[in-house]
């Protein structure tokens, strides 16, 4: 199993689960995905996160996507697992089998329905650590959790928990990540990543290690030229290529009527491209009619093809 580098820095995108219904994999599908997305020179792979639908997934498929994306990854980049669970008791057999596979990493966010306080969270991390079998990331994720991880809780997880390596904060404010880059700044080898890839040369530029960004599973190349060109400082290059970032941020996840339309658009994206199937799981259906229309037409202006 290859090591995983501290801190992890590039572009690691949260991969889809490409399905044909909602408890089957599409094989061929994730087969092409892998490939398409490792040919545009990403750093590392997420899998079973937001973007992935982990969460959605019954234990069974998650542990078939974990199996054949770590069978045909064979380490070229590391692998990260999302296991995020209402029960501590899952999320550790789901991060097992995932070392087990042959996994990097693990990613976790708070646990949904009770609203844990952050002195209970951060109490909660230190029984947990020492079981986790892989290297853990915070996943701040305000949005779906409706809970925030406090800079200081962030501080002390990565300075009392040797198996907490870095945060991915899909909070999408920048004050926040400014906040816990002061507060680590002792921490070098502590990883800071960045969700939402519209913030993603921002952040790079003003010391952030990459971005967890989703466009990456439709054209990884074009956030791996702006991860290279913020870390070179070419702003010229920087601004054209934040520009291509806009515009499928604001065409190809805006199309429908609901906060799904991210991932709806995403996946429909992906069908339109020829990669994988367009299905989503329950409760949500992939796109149809008009907006099926409109994602194949920005889908074209946007030239957005398969790495094949």
């Amino acid at each position: 199993m290859a090591d995983l580098p501290k801190p992890l820095r590039g572009i690691i995108p949260p991969m889809v689960t490409p399905l044909l219904d909602n408890d089957t994999l599409d094989v061929e599908g994730l087969e092409r995905l892998i490939e398409h997305i490792l040919a545009g020179g990403v750093h590392g792979l997420f899998i079973l996160g937001t973007t992935g639908e982990g969460t959605s997934l019954s234990t069974r498929l998650q542990t078939e996507v974990i199996e054949r994306t770590c069978k045909q990854i064979a380490d070229r980049v590391p692998v990260l697992v999302g296991i995020t669970d209402t029960a501590f008791t899952e999320s550790l057999n789901i991060g097992k089998i995932a070392a087990d596979k042959g996994a990097q990493g693990l990613v976790l966010a708070h646990p949904c329905y009770f609203p844990a306080a952050d002195p209970e969270m951060l109490a909660s991390l230190k029984r947990m650590g020492p079981q986790l079998p892989l290297p853990t990331f915070l996943y701040n994720m305000p949005s779906h959790t409706k809970l925030t991880f406090a800079p200081s809780t962030v501080k002390a997880a990565a300075d009392d928990i040797p198996n907490i390596v870095g945060l991915k904060d899909s909070g999408g404010k920048m004050v926040y990540f400014h906040s816990i880059q002061t507060l680590l700044k002792d921490r070098p080898d502590f990883a800071l990543l960045v969700g939402p890839e519209e913030m993603l040369a921002e952040t790079v530029l003003l010391g952030g290690h990459g971005g967890v960004n989703g466009g990456a599973n439709m054209k990884p190349q074009l956030y791996v030229s702006l991860y290279n060109a913020a870390i070179a400082k070419d702003f010229d290059k920087i601004a054209s290529l934040h520009a291509e970032v806009m515009a499928i941020s604001t065409k190809i996840y805006c199309a429908g009527a609901y906060g799904s339309s991210y991932l709806k658009g995403l996946k429909c994206a992906l069908s339109c491209m020829g990669i994988c199937s367009g299905e989503l799981a329950e409760p949500f259906e992939g796109f149809k009619g008009d907006d099926k229309k409109k994602i194949a037409r920005y889908v074209q202006e946007l030239a957005l093809k398969a790495n094949n």
